[in-house]
């Protein structure tokens, strides 16, 4: 696809577009689209400016010591006898889910893959490039329309199948800009932008189908946050002529301050509700950064913080239980395993380990899981199946279970090894590196990584670095310099690897740069994507 030059313009409104066009992004620019989303993002940009000030003056408070619990003031949602509105029927099993990137090949090879449901990412998948995100935008398109197809440069060809996954959208977080677009000089909210247009062009056709505008919400911190989204569905409805509820969302609680508030998260969307998702590997992420001022909060090795430990197990079953007591999907987390083949052995021994996950998720109660890779479906389908009766699990209520907040913010133990600080460091700079080069999914020692991991890799190396319990397990402490030290190993590493030739095309130095000033940091900085989006490929 060819890029021009040029800006696309709404002048008389404020309206402008830097990012470059082609012929086919026109066809999701168009003037209809635009005026629809610019209304958007003059209606709600100023509350999404508030609740991110509002997440900054919590940090605040957990940063002096506070921590945080469920909330008195809502204390009746929590014991009320209210349910969602009834799924459709097109969401009602959701035993397998697979998700990816959205280009063109991933979109058709996931919808083709056997799962149940397809979650295109505009977030941690993708990297944020204007070019990712319009060509997402013409592919989810393509999809809802059942028309795409994308030939190989060995000319094979690649078609939907008869039947496909039902496409579900994940954009981007609150905490995201889209700096190619701004509304009188500022730039808008990646979430509205990506929303909007999606909606726009596919709410109809994926009626026409039985489906519907399904969306994964990313990053909430509160239920404060799941009321806007419920506003900004109410509007964008009214305002395309939808009927109230067509919209159906799922919301990933991937945030320790989100898990405290799940059952008024889905009171505030309970007319758009389809249920919760484990975000695991972003919720620990999550635990450290909320607890940056926290010495107590030292996590071991990320590879020891399994869903069997506590604080994970806890919240996993908490949401199940506030799931079905609310009518709605629990969904487990990802399997991140891709297969290994070049060695049969290694291979089981990752199959064994998703399938002992599965059948963990399935066993509590959850109505379905996370794949990222097309050879997983089969073998999460089979386990699923032996669990469920019928679509769902939603009749297994957990009525019994009491998770208290020390359930959630309880500490796993372990050790810190040298293995496991030299794997933050290999999989944080690797990661970035491939993220500020436009690839948001990268294949790491054989699993599909996201920004996620890379997100637990650099912030589990600040704090090791920062807290006196950052201490190896042969008592040395972890320093700034010695990390240093270890990503200038991974760059040789690196070029040793695959040449002066690829070291000097890529972005390794700015990645480990930047990894760097972010260790160094006297505070955790929020999001390694945003830190990294002003080097970002454009």
């Amino acid at each position: 696809m060819t890029l021009q030059t040029g800006t696309l313009s709404r002048p008389a409104s404020g309206l402008v577009i830097s990012g470059a066009i082609t012929p086919a992004y026109e066809t999701i620019l168009t003037r209809d689209a635009l005026a629809f989303v610019e209304d958007l993002i003059r209606r709600f940009t100023p509350q999404v400016q508030e609740l991110l000030a509002l997440r900054v003056a919590r940090q605040l408070r957990l940063d002096a010591g506070e921590l945080p619990d469920f909330l008195p003031e809502t204390a009746a949602v929590r014991s009320g006898d209210w349910t969602a509105t009834p799924l459709p029927p097109a969401l009602l099993d959701r035993r397998v889910e697979i998700t990816g990137p959205v280009d063109r090949k991933m979109i058709i090879n996931a919808l083709n893959s056997g799962a149940r449901v397809f979650m295109a990412d505009f977030e941690d998948a993708s990297s944020p490039t204007w070019q990712v995100m319009m060509e997402g935008q013409v592919n989810v398109r393509d999809a809802a329309a059942g028309t795409i197809e994308w030939t190989a440069e060995n000319g094979k060809s690649y078609r939907l199948n008869p039947q496909t996954a039902v496409l579900m959208v994940r954009p981007r977080g609150w905490h995201m800009v889209e700096s190619h677009v701004q509304v009188d000089g500022f730039p808008v909210p990646a979430a509205l932008w990506d929303f909007g247009l999606c909606l726009f062009h596919n709410a109809r056709a994926l009626m026409a189908k039985g489906h519907g505008p399904y969306f994964y919400l990313p990053k909430m911190q509160s239920h404060l946050e799941a009321r806007l989204w419920n506003d900004v569905f109410l509007h964008a409805q009214h305002a395309l002529g939808l009927p109230r509820g067509t919209i159906r969302c799922t919301v990933l609680i991937e945030t320790i301050l989100a898990a405290f508030e799940m059952d008024e998260i889905l009171y505030e969307l309970r007319e758009h509700a389809a249920g919760l998702n484990c975000g695991r590997w972003d919720f620990i992420f999550s635990m450290i950064k909320c607890f940056r001022r926290h010495p107590d909060f030292v996590l071991p090795d990320r590879s020891q913080v399994s869903m069997a430990t506590h604080f994970l197990e806890s919240y996993s079953l908490l949401l199940i239980q506030t799931c079905h007591r609310r009518g709605v999907h629990a969904m487990g987390g990802m399997a991140a395993q891709i297969p290994i083949k070049n060695d049969p052995a290694a291979n089981e021994l990752a199959m064994l380990k998703v399938r002992k996950d599965k059948e963990r998720e399935a066993r509590n109660g959850h109505d379905g899981s996370w794949v990222s890779h097309p050879a997983l479906v089969p073998l999460c389908e089979e386990v699923f199946n032996q669990y469920l009766a019928g679509p769902n699990q939603i009749d297994k209520k957990l009525d019994g279970l009491r998770i208290t907040r020390d359930d959630l913010l309880q500490v796993p133990e372990g050790a810190i090894t040298s293995r496991g600080l030299m794997d933050n460091v290999s999989a944080a700079l690797r990661y970035t590196e491939s993220w500020l080069s436009g690839q948001g999914a990268v294949p790491l020692y054989n699993l599909m990584e996201d920004a996620a991991t890379a997100e637990i890799a650099r912030a589990q190396l600040w704090q090791w670095c920062h807290f006196p319990g950052g201490k190896l397990d042969d008592g040395r402490k972890i320093t700034v310099e010695q990390v240093r030290e270890l990503i200038a190993h991974e760059l040789e590493g690196i070029r040793l690897q695959f040449g002066e030739e690829h070291f000097a095309a890529r972005k390794y130095r700015i990645a480990a740069q930047l990894l760097e000033r972010m260790i160094a940091s006297e505070v955790l900085p929020d999001f390694l994507t945003l830190e990294a989006y002003d080097y970002l490929e454009r």
